[in-house]
């Protein structure tokens, strides 16, 4: 058997490892192929380990003309709009992603455990955000959480408590729906709050300095509201969105990265 001296024997193993590390480097990294949602109410859930973990919907419910989204992962981009709704009335579409149930449509409870769950046994609702917003011409839009409460644990269509929007920042000389009745401090911003009764408790939080990302407890949103009559202790929380509202064009709104979960008390 022939040996080979100390020496060599470990520039060989040097040699080995760097050629190891470097096919390691340029192995090509796993993607996520894109799906295109173009269809009204076109959506697609978004697994982990087989089971639902987000869905994302294109959901253009206010209008007839055209819009398309790119969902890859739990991210998803608007690819092409062609909107031009007065910014008088409600938007023509809210392409978003969520967590609970959307008239009957739900993520896993296995992995989303506590959607629904009763306002009054709600701790926290923690939740992460992050989008890209391009600055285009003649643009109409908001990017805001769509927070629905139900007067029972479950429906098969519109929740008959409340929505609770989030406005994070909005183009084009949009505002919420019904009067502004005060400004709250939550989460280290002021907030612009706005209500109206639409057949159910319409409540948005606008806040007065636009963010791309927000990364809070929700709650504190929840507990205004409720303070001020809008959303009762008995009525259930049943889904968290997170989306654009369009009035006009929308092409370039992306939604890069979301998370929500419910922690009870």
């Amino acid at each position: 058997m022939q040996h080979f001296p100390i020496s060599l024997v470990k520039r060989l193993v040097f040699i080995a490892v760097g050629l190891f590390t470097m096919v390691v480097l340029i192995a090509p990294q796993a993607t996520h192929s894109a799906t295109q949602l173009c269809g009204k109410y076109d959506s697609v859930d978004v697994k982990s380990s087989g089971k639902t973990r987000f869905i994302v919907q294109n959901n253009v419910w206010g209008a007839s003309t055209s819009q398309c989204i790119s969902v890859t992962g739990s991210s998803f981009k608007v690819t092409s709009a062609n909107h031009n709704k007065s910014t008088s009335g409600p938007p023509a579409a809210y392409p978003f992603i969520y967590k609970g149930c959307h008239w009957a449509k739900c993520t896993d409870q296995s992995i989303n455990p506590n959607f629904p769950t009763k306002v009054s046994q709600i701790k926290n609702v923690p939740s992460s955000w992050r989008v890209k917003t391009p600055n285009m011409s003649g643009d109409a839009w908001n990017v805001a959480y769509d927070i629905w409460f139900n007067k029972s644990s479950y429906t098969s269509g519109q929740p008959d408590g409340a929505e609770l929007m989030i406005w994070l920042k909005s183009d084009g000389g949009v505002q919420p729906a019904g009067s502004k009745v005060g400004t709250v401090s939550i989460a280290g911003a002021t907030w612009e709050v706005w209500y109206e009764n639409i057949g159910w408790n319409y409540i948005a939080y606008r806040r007065t300095s636009p963010t791309n990302s927000i990364n809070t407890d929700l709650m504190p949103f929840i507990n205004d509201a409720r303070s001020r009559g809008y959303i009762s202790n008995n009525w259930y929380l049943t889904a968290v969105e997170a989306g654009f509202e369009i009035w006009k064009k929308g092409s370039g709104l992306e939604s890069t990265r979301f998370d929500v979960s419910i922690q009870r008390k």
